[in-house]
């Protein structure tokens, strides 16, 4: 009776384990969906299919936190999914929408989006533990797809100029890969702890901005993730600032040298 229940209590653990990333799974099923129809010039639908994939690789980790159900191969294959659906698929749909205008600067320039969203997974994956656990280092990967993908949608909606959509998005592009890549620090929100007073009213402006971007998806979307991408620049340019006035603290190595007055030597002296 006792190896019955233990059976099943084994089984209801890989279920539990199975759960998350069967989500992660459904991630790279719309990452490779969004290829597809970037490659039949299907580019709207690849651009939603993207922004989808968001939706369950957002799932997927609080799923998991949720149900203790962390694992090496879970993080494992999270990444190489978010390689695929967030590094690939933007790539292709930026490359094969306006940047094959450029020749082989369009096709570079998708190149290094793909290559720097690798090496941020990469870096993520070693430092998850200890640097990334309260702030991204560098722009995280789905992010950077979202504004590929939600400008693609952005400009159907107010059908803009190709030729200017092209130049932008080479610019976006570019700007997002070497973004992914830098040590700019952008706020997670995973370690919200909802007991403090001050995460409530986070959760409330959460919850504001949803409703804003429910309204008018086509256009919000966009705007609310070029807003984080700005957030981490803005908070990155302000530190620098207190730095130079020499409010923020010293780094390691620094020392806060004061070479005294004659007044001041003269004081020490009668002191002793």
């Amino acid at each position: 009776m006792m190896n019955d229940i233990r059976v099943k209590r084994v089984g209801i653990r890989k279920g539990i384990y199975i759960l998350p990333n069967m989500i992660t799974t459904a991630s790279l099923f719309c990452g490779f969906v969004s290829i597809v129809h970037s490659i039949k010039g299907d580019h709207l639908t690849a651009a939603w299919m993207i922004l989808l994939a968001g939706v369950f690789d957002g799932l997927d980790g609080r799923i998991a936190r949720l149900t203790h159900t962390h694992s090496d191969f879970g993080i494992e294959y999270d990444s190489l999914c978010d390689l695929a659906s967030f590094g690939l698929a933007p790539a292709i749909l930026a490359y094969t929408w306006t940047l094959d205008h450029f020749h082989q600067l369009g096709w570079a320039a998708a190149f290094l989006f793909f290559a720097c969203g690798a090496m941020r997974l990469a870096r993520f994956n070693v430092q998850v533990s200890d640097v990334e656990k309260k702030h991204f280092q560098g722009l995280p990967i789905p992010i950077a797809a979202y504004v590929i993908s939600s400008y693609v949608i952005f400009h159907y909606r107010w059908k803009g100029d190709v030729d200017v959509s092209s130049v932008l998005l080479l610019g976006l592009t570019l700007g997002l890969a070497l973004l992914m890549v830098s040590n700019v620090k952008y706020r997670s929100f995973k370690k919200i702890d909802f007991k403090r007073k001050e995460s409530f009213f986070a959760l409330v402006f959460v919850a504001c901005v949803l409703f804003v971007v429910v309204s008018a998806p086509n256009e919000m979307i966009f705007f609310t993730a070029l807003a984080y991408v700005a957030s981490g620049l803005v908070e990155e340019v302000f530190q620098l600032s207190k730095k130079a006035r020499g409010d923020a603290p010293l780094l390691a190595g620094e020392a806060n040298e004061h070479t005294p007055t004659p007044q001041e030597l003269r004081l020490i002296t009668n002191k002793k």
